[in-house]
């Protein structure tokens, strides 16, 4: 196995990666930045309908691009976000103005592409959670592909 394929061993994989308080203050932070339009270009505000309580939660997104399509990917896992998007099947993301989006969930076939080009592009941010590098294979991405929701944004 090449050494950029290299996997690294972690613990049996969880539901999600839950956030520090740190993180969640740092989310809220961007997130208004975003939802005002403040903050880097890739970073937004995704708004989703609890699955449960019907109350509009928000959190702090990075987005990805190939081919003209917008894709969205969860690097902790199956969060609430993902759950109640998947539950939906609609959010809508906010840079100063909103807009609706359906979800297309990806296949796993379809998802290393996507991992690799989203860990190449927030390695800084989303290393931690992926246990394999940005220079590693497709089939390394394959191979942890479904630890990790991906979504094609569809403009609704």
């Amino acid at each position: 196995m090449p050494q950029q394929d290299r996997i690294r061993r972690m613990t049996p994989p969880r539901d999600y990666q839950a956030p520090s308080t740190a993180e969640k203050a740092f989310n809220r932070i961007f997130g208004y930045m975003a939802g005002l339009g403040l903050a880097p270009s890739f970073i937004y505000l995704l708004e989703v309908k609890g699955r449960k309580s019907g109350k509009t939660h928000s959190t702090a997104v990075n987005l990805v691009e190939l081919n003209g399509k917008k894709f969205l990917v969860a690097p902790r896992g199956r969060t609430q976000w993902v759950k109640n998007a998947e539950a939906s099947g609609e959010v809508m993301l906010k840079r100063g103005v909103r807009r609706k989006f359906r979800l297309r969930p990806l296949a796993e076939s379809e998802k290393p592409e996507i991992l690799k080009l989203y860990l190449s592009s927030y390695k800084g941010a989303v290393q931690r959670f992926f246990p394999v590098s940005p220079d590693a294979s497709l089939e390394a991405f394959a191979q942890i592909a479904a630890g990790y929701p991906a979504f094609e944004l569809i403009p609704a």
